[in-house]
């Protein structure tokens, strides 16, 4: 898998906030859908769960389906445009799935807003609601899929099972390991705890704010998630991490064989 960021990049002081905010997005958009209509949208689990409660039962069935197909979908356009276009000797497209999951964020608070994705908290309507769950489904699959291939899987923003697993693997590291590791333990301990809080956190804040604004609540998680970006996915940002790693991936090919071999393709 083709990544952008080193290990130390990834938990840089210049990083470290765009990841708490593409997390804190995450939990306000789960908590905006849930409020919006009575459904999680982030978290894969939750969806399959509701898919199995519903198998008797065909509308709810297909309508939950689709769901988690979008999520699917968006990841898999995130993997197309990065490793796809990397698979093609073509620049990789880091940024532009997170550009897209922004758009359509921001939009389904304007759409909401004038009335074309149902009510704010009412009752269930399909397909409005189902609708404005895909869209987002499909948003937090790009935004997952890109920020996961960009640090080598080392983080993931739209869910907290795998982080909250890692959290206790690495607690329990801290009580036997030492110099090096001993740092790297606690560097993944805090990013993860990190994620937990800033999730809770988004949903925390969102509550009122949503009963306020209704659906321009979703404003709130599109500008977070417009500032990760500029932090972290500047194409200039992106050309200095790849050049980076570069030359890392020749260093450590001379001190192996000797020779130098060509690196991946730069990101845009």
């Amino acid at each position: 898998m083709l990544t952008l960021y080193r290990p130390e990049s990834i938990f840089s002081p210049r990083h470290i906030p765009s990841w708490l905010l593409f997390t804190f997005a995450a939990g306000a958009v789960n908590a905006a859908a849930l409020l919006a209509c009575q459904t999680y949208v982030t978290h894969v689990t939750g969806t399959v769960t509701r898919l199995g409660m519903e198998v008797v039962h065909l509308m709810p069935l297909l309508d939950f389906a689709l769901v988690l197909s979008c999520f699917i979908g968006g990841a898999m356009l995130s993997g197309l445009l990065i490793n796809g276009r990397a698979h093609q000797n073509k620049r990789p497209r880091f940024s532009v799935p997170l550009w897209i999951s922004f758009s359509l964020v921001l939009f389904t608070a304007i759409a909401g807003h004038f009335g074309l994705l149902g009510v704010f908290g009412g009752p269930v309507i399909v397909p409005a609601d189902f609708i404005l769950l895909s869209i987002l489904s499909f948003a937090m699959g790009l935004q997952n899929a890109a920020i996961a291939t960009s640090t080598g899987l080392l983080v993931r923003t739209t869910h907290l099972t795998g982080p909250a697993t890692d959290l206790g693997i690495h607690l329990a590291e801290l009580m036997f390991s030492k110099d090096e590791a001993l740092a790297l333990a606690k560097r993944h301990a805090a990013l993860r705890a990190g994620k937990i809080a800033a999730f809770a956190a988004g949903a925390a804040v969102t509550v009122p704010i949503a009963h306020r604004v209704e659906f321009l609540v979703f404003l709130m998680p599109a500008s977070l998630m417009l500032l990760a970006i500029i932090l972290s996915f500047l194409p200039e940002n992106m050309r200095q991490e790849a050049r980076a790693r570069i030359e890392e991936m020749r260093h450590a090919s001379r001190q192996r064989t000797g020779a130098d071999v060509p690196g991946p393709v730069p990101a845009e």
